[in-house]
């Protein structure tokens, strides 16, 4: 294996890494929130919320820990083929891959979790919009003179 292989990753490795921090920034961010919300008395049903948050941390964690692993095998691996040590090197390229492939899987659970949370809050909204509630009664008095129509034309 030539030792511009490994190299290859660096790129793809540096950008997971950033889209990790970016993630982990945006839960911090969440979650500083939800805690000044808490301190005012403004969090309903926060215990969800925080369960929810405290997963994704430690997904975004083990997200990271991976990237930054696959980096660092990498790295050495190619400090290996560079001492013409090529099967120690692709063995620890190999892993890199793994390392890489385990961090992107943990990454899309994230996802995952993060739009249930997102729907989580849609409903919340909905919930709690004046405009919402409107709407459904709206619907909802069509509904009755419908079937109130179809009755008077039973009769």
């Amino acid at each position: 294996m030539a030792i511009t292989t490994p190299a290859l990753l660096f790129p793809a490795i540096s950008l997971l890494l950033l889209a990790y921090t970016n993630r982990f920034l945006t839960t911090g961010q969440l979650i500083r929130g939800l805690s000044a919300n808490a301190r005012d008395g403004k969090v309903p049903k926060a215990s969800k919320q925080i369960k929810n948050l405290k997963k994704r941390v430690s997904l975004i964690k083990a997200m990271q820990l991976y990237g930054v692993s696959s980096l660092i095998l990498c790295t050495i691996s190619m400090f290996l083929i560079f001492l013409e040590k090529n099967f120690a090197g692709e063995i620890l390229f190999g892993l890199s891959l793994l390392a890489m492939t385990l961090s992107l899987i943990i990454a899309l659970y994230e996802i995952f979790i993060s739009v249930d949370a997102i729907n989580y809050e849609l409903e919340g909204i909905k919930r709690y919009s004046k405009s919402y509630k409107k709407d459904k009664k709206e619907e909802h008095d069509d509904e009755e003179s419908h079937d109130t129509i179809e009755n008077d034309e039973v009769k």
